[in-house]
């Protein structure tokens, strides 16, 4: 991955774009439907920007929805990219620097995720803290392009703090109860074992997915602010001791959809 690369695909979608985007959105597992709500939407597939890889992973679309929402310009990754499907980090987080490089200003990451903490129940939004990156993995390993950002980027404040005060401030418009917690980034696509659970929880992990920490890290290296929430739409293993399925997770973000669209919108008005 480097600048070229980068600039390359951005020209290539802005030449699409009848506006200059403001807000990333990233859109997890069974949250796609919010793209729908875009008013004047333009859409470019991951497969007609160069470089980009396409997605592969159940219900994500794979493309860029860019338009109207609650007042922002949004650029919308409807669908995002997973180690568990072959690609390397570097893939997945190379979208994060195509939207730094089209003026995004904040980037929003959402997720689908196990619930660790046991305080938590199915349904629950948890607002991002920080992470437990437990891949193994960077997109930075390699080179470092130094127009892209520097080679040890900070990850002290990876989750603005301002923009978590204003999804506090957006989850109390909408009269939604946030979680607040640490999410542990595991690669898949298999669900972990209650033995792995137990491991994270004592790491101090309140949620466990299969996303996130790559954009996380991307974010941290081009100086984009990050604002990040999980939809807990299952118990991780071991909890509940029952067994997961990749459905649940879809249903269970369906059914809690309007919640957190109405909170999503809530948090892009207020950035």
């Amino acid at each position: 991955m480097d600048h070229q690369q980068v600039r390359q695909a951005a020209e290539a979608v802005a030449k699409r774009l009848s506006q200059k985007p403001e807000i990333g959105l990233v859109l997890g597992s069974g949250l796609g439907p919010i793209a729908d709500e875009i008013g004047d939407a333009v859409f470019v597939p991951y497969g007609e920007i160069p470089h980009f890889k396409t997605s592969t992973a159940p219900d994500h679309i794979g493309r860029f929805v860019c338009g109207k929402l609650a007042g922002k310009t949004v650029l919308c990754m409807q669908g995002r990219l997973h180690g568990y499907e072959g690609y390397e980090p570097a893939d997945i987080a190379f979208p994060v620097y195509v939207m730094q490089a089209l003026g995004v200003r904040a980037l929003v990451l959402t997720n689908a995720s196990g619930g660790i903490n046991t305080d938590f129940s199915v349904g629950d939004l948890m607002l991002i803290e920080d992470h437990i990156n437990m891949t193994g993995k960077s997109p930075l390993t390699g080179s470092n392009d130094a127009a892209l950002g520097t080679r040890f980027p900070d990850m002290t404040f990876a989750y603005a703090p301002t923009l978590r005060e204003l999804a506090n401030q957006a989850a109390a418009d909408c009269g939604i109860a946030l979680r607040h917690g640490v999410y542990c980034g595991v690669n898949g696509p298999q669900f972990e074992t209650p033995a792995e659970i137990r491991a994270f929880r004592a790491l101090g992990a309140d949620a466990v997915g299969m996303s996130t920490v790559y954009e996380a890290i991307a974010a941290a290296h081009c100086g984009l602010p990050v604002a990040a929430v999980a939809m807990i739409t299952n118990m991780a293993s071991g909890v509940l001791m029952q067994p997961l399925s990749g459905a649940e997770v879809n249903e269970i973000a369906a059914a809690r959809g309007p919640v957190f669209r109405s909170f999503i919108r809530a948090l892009i008005f207020h950035i």
